[in-house]
């Protein structure tokens, strides 16, 4: 039979104050437990989301080294570890909280089961039955009972979360709400454990399965293409340890799939997932973040700067009990703000790369360049066709008020305070369209307009939008475009 062992009520009280520690979600949850899979010297792990008709159960299972009976018991105290001890370099623990909080944010029965040297234990915790604060210990037969067959057959630890009442606000979830909390779980592992999914991490590589699925690595400096830049690596010893630094450019989203620029951007966009990138012995901690060391902006949306940080600093940079924030160290202030100066007119240089052009041979541009008798002028071009457009299909009142705001334009060009921002703050002019979807919403405005031209000639419009700003300078998104929006079928020659 199962046995039960009293605990203190400081410890119980400790234990039910747990759900509140932190700001878990799901991913959260299961990335902390994952942590001490991890450091169990894990190759795989299960995770098992069942929405159960609204009753969800989650299990988690690994094949490490497992817990001996005395081990589990210790495990299943609250604070089982002491911060300040020091720790292997390994360790992605800190607090000794993690399993217990992680677990109790989501739901308020849990049930740790582990098998060591071919013997299993098992003990729980059901923070709906707090007579006398108990913690159940299960005896062999009910650990048999409960545990996964792999368990059975291999050590390794296994994690049953029931009465998971904190997965919505009120208790209660759809179908569909716990199915779109298990696909953000799954972005944001694939995110958070990229270097271990990969093999990239200083050990073997981890495999990590969802639902029966592989989860793949999600790397956010998209490393494998041709047109990040990966930029040198520095390192900077703080305080006996060692932090390393290296800063990435991201591609202009025209070098990229619709579907890759989507999943870079994340749910947020890439305004929100512009700075760094701050790891702690290769699992990400923080991202999206400047420290207060810059603004978000638009030109410098494409800036990504990885920081790997050993746990012994984890005091230095006080790293939070759900390991979801970090503080940056005043030592780091400085150094770190010249690199983020540094960075931001790399990021705009790819957007102005992406700017009008003159005079280009076999296209056409959107602005002309004249030199007379030694003066210089700018000049919209005519004959650009969407210019052409309006003014070939106004009337003659109409088609002379065109004109003559466009002269406006070009008389009226800001030359004084162009020529002292570009001299002065290159790095901050933004006149290039940054956001894909502004720039497909002018796409789509004008495809009617330019298929008119040619008579409904879809070959003849391809052609034209090759050759034509600023459509020729994205062509491949351009072309993506025309394809998921049902304009062309084939690829465009």
């Amino acid at each position: 039979m199962s046995k039960y062992i009293p605990n203190p009520p400081s410890a119980a009280a400790l234990m039910a104050s747990a759900r509140s520690f932190g700001n878990y979600d799901l991913a959260g949850a299961l990335s902390d437990l994952i942590d001490n899979s991890i450091k169990a010297e894990a190759k795989n792990i299960s995770l098992t989301c069942l929405f159960n008709e609204g009753a969800p159960i989650v299990r988690i299972l690994d094949d490490g080294y497992g817990m001996s009976p005395e081990e589990l018991l210790k495990a299943m105290r609250p604070a089982s570890a002491d911060p300040r001890e020091e720790r292997s370099p390994d360790d992605l623990g800190r607090f000794g909280w993690g399993m217990k909080s992680a677990s109790f944010s989501q739901c308020s029965q849990l049930t740790v089961l582990s098998r060591k040297d071919g013997c299993l234990s098992g003990a729980a915790w059901d923070l709906d039955d707090i007579d006398e604060w108990k913690m159940e210990v299960l005896n062999e037969g009910d650990v048999a009972e409960l545990a996964s067959p792999q368990l059975i057959d291999a050590d390794g630890t296994e994690i049953l979360w029931a009465n998971c009442n904190r997965l919505s606000e009120d208790g209660e979830i759809t179908s569909d709400a716990f199915n779109d909390l298990v696909v953000h779980a799954r972005y944001r592992l694939a995110l958070v454990f990229h270097k271990y999914l990969s093999g990239e991490a200083k050990r073997q590589r981890l495999i990590i399965k969802l639902n029966g699925q592989d989860i793949e690595a999600y790397d956010p400096f998209h490393r494998g293409h041709d047109a990040t830049q990966q930029l040198e690596l520095e390192e900077l010893p703080v305080a006996g340890g060692k932090i390393s630094i290296r800063p990435y450019i991201l591609p202009h989203f025209s070098k990229l799939p619709l579907s890759d620029h989507a999943k870079l951007g994340g749910a947020e966009g890439f305004l929100r997932n512009q700075g760094f990138y701050v790891y702690r012995n290769d699992r990400l901690i923080i991202h999206g973040t400047w420290f207060r060391l810059a603004k978000y902006g638009e030109l410098s949306q494409l800036v990504r700067i990885s920081v790997d940080i050993p746990n012994s600093l984890d005091d230095m940079w006080k790293i939070t009990v759900d390991k979801s924030d970090a503080q940056l160290p005043s030592a780091l202030k400085a150094r770190l703000r010249q690199i983020v100066d540094g960075l931001r007119g790399r990021s705009s240089k790819v957007f102005r790369s992406k700017g009008g052009r003159i005079d280009r041979s076999g296209e056409t541009t959107i602005w002309n360049r004249h030199v007379r008798n030694g003066e210089i002028r700018y000049s919209i071009n005519r004959e650009h066709p969407i210019i052409s457009h309006l003014t070939g299909s106004a009337g003659e009142v109409d088609r002379e008020t065109i004109n003559a705001a466009l002269r406006l334009i070009e008389q009226s060009f800001p030359v004084t305070e162009f020529s002292a921002d570009a001299a002065n703050k290159n790095e901050s002019l933004g006149q290039v369209e940054s956001r894909p979807e502004r720039f497909f919403e002018m796409l789509h405005a004008t495809l009617p307009m330019m298929l008119s031209r040619h008579k409904g000639n879809i070959e003849g419009l391809v052609a034209e939008l090759r050759v034509t700003e600023p459509y020729s300078l994205n062509w491949l998104v351009v072309e993506e475009f025309l394809k998921k929006e049902g304009w062309i079928h084939e690829q465009a020659r």
